[in-house]
């Protein structure tokens, strides 16, 4: 293969809206043009993940519900029943092209536990190391809303940098980024490339999902953030133009690409579950002199640099580091549980200077800054 055609590692992530009839039930047309345009990749010799919407919108009326339950025992049933008519119609469509597609149903907490995440890692690898399509998507039945991803939106670009993928695609409703409502503004201009997740850009992405769906713009944004700190380029186009998939993996479709600078440094697998799936614990507020010294000399925090601890946390919890005026500068782990970093705090000056001259001898910090900007999704 040439270096344009070379084997990638694609995630594509499809909504319900993008999936569904206009009576909520399955398209068997828009799963089939899904299916073709996977089928085509597989064919040029990539791996192909699907994070699949769609379990409630296709259960719903199988349930009895005239129109998308709100409470969620019913969209828990609805997913219960939805599911399985969604894996049944990919299985049958991508085995009719001589394919095998599996399931994987993964929470939220599957992804803060960084065993379960490593585990998870390690399953999709030999699915697609044997030519298998995973088809993914949250546990909708059992995961209450606390623990949930929120939208498969962010659940593809976790399951993308999961899995060290090339690119993440995003089906939707909508061509791509504009800079602004194209719904309400008809001079919107389609953004056709973006480095860099800016201010604007994100005022600008505050619509909310469509009737169907669960996750809007701002949603997608959120994705983006991962994939650029990630390493991974990844494009945002309407689902329903021809060839939409195959075209965005050569770069040759209508829509929006997102591409991280090529100076950026990617997070690594460890600080990519700190950054994005940890569930940071408890916070570690710091001096205000301290601030350069972790961000610019990539130092680790000493007793005499923290100002409090607000929380409670054990020994190697993941923790937000503070500034003393609320601004977040990023995410760490702890040597010391909250309790002990709080008797530290309260030394004198001459038992802080003993600690500190031990501590640098053992290498036995309080915290060290492992993300430093604050990923926020």
């Amino acid at each position: 293969m040439t270096q344009a055609n070379k084997k990638k590692r694609v995630v594509i992530k499809i909504g319900s809206s993008s999936l569904t009839s206009l009576h909520g039930e399955i398209s068997r047309r828009k799963l089939e043009k899904l299916v073709d345009e996977v089928v085509r990749l597989k064919d040029d010799g990539h791996e192909v993940l699907l994070v699949s919407s769609g379990a409630v919108a296709a259960g719903y009326r199988k349930l009895g519900c005239l129109s998308r339950p709100t409470t969620l025992p019913e969209k828990q049933a609805a997913a219960s029943i939805g599911q399985g008519l969604l894996i049944e119609s990919y299985s049958d469509l991508f085995l009719s092209h001589g394919y095998v597609a599996s399931q994987i149903l993964i929470t939220r907490s599957d992804f803060s536990n960084e065993n379960r995440y490593e585990n998870a890692r390690n399953t999709i690898n030999v699915l697609l190391e044997r030519g298998i399509i995973p088809i993914i998507n949250e546990n909708d039945t059992i995961t209450i809303d606390r623990l949930k991803f929120g939208d498969n939106d962010t659940l593809s670009a976790k399951v993308a940098a999961l899995v060290d993928a090339d690119k993440l695609i995003i089906l939707s409703d909508i061509d791509g980024l504009y800079d602004a409502d194209p719904r309400k503004n008809k001079d919107a201009k389609l953004l056709e490339k973006v480095y860099e997740i800016t201010p604007e850009i994100e005022a600008a992405a505050g619509d909310p999902g469509s009737a169907v769906g669960t996750g809007g713009m701002k949603s997608k944004i959120d994705a983006f953030k991962i994939t650029m700190a990630s390493g991974i380029s990844a494009f945002l186009g309407k689902a329903n133009r021809p060839n939409v998939v195959y075209d965005a993996v050569y770069h040759d479709a209508v829509g929006t690409y997102f591409e991280p600078k090529p100076d950026t440094e990617n997070l690594d697998h460890k600080k990519q579950w700190i950054a994005f799936n940890s569930g940071p614990e408890g916070k570690v507020i710091i001096d205000q002199d301290a601030k350069e010294t972790i961000v610019e000399q990539k130092k680790s925090l000493s007793p005499s640099n923290i100002h409090h601890v607000s929380g409670r946390f054990k020994k190697g919890a993941v923790v937000r580091i503070m500034g003393v005026h609320g601004e977040e500068i990023g995410l760490g782990v702890v040597n010391y549980s909250s309790e002990t970093i709080s008797k530290m705090v309260s030394l004198t000056m001459d038992e802080l200077a003993s600690y500190e001259q031990a501590a640098i001898e053992k290498e036995d910090f309080v915290c060290h800054l492992e993300v430093s900007v604050p990923v926020g999704v």
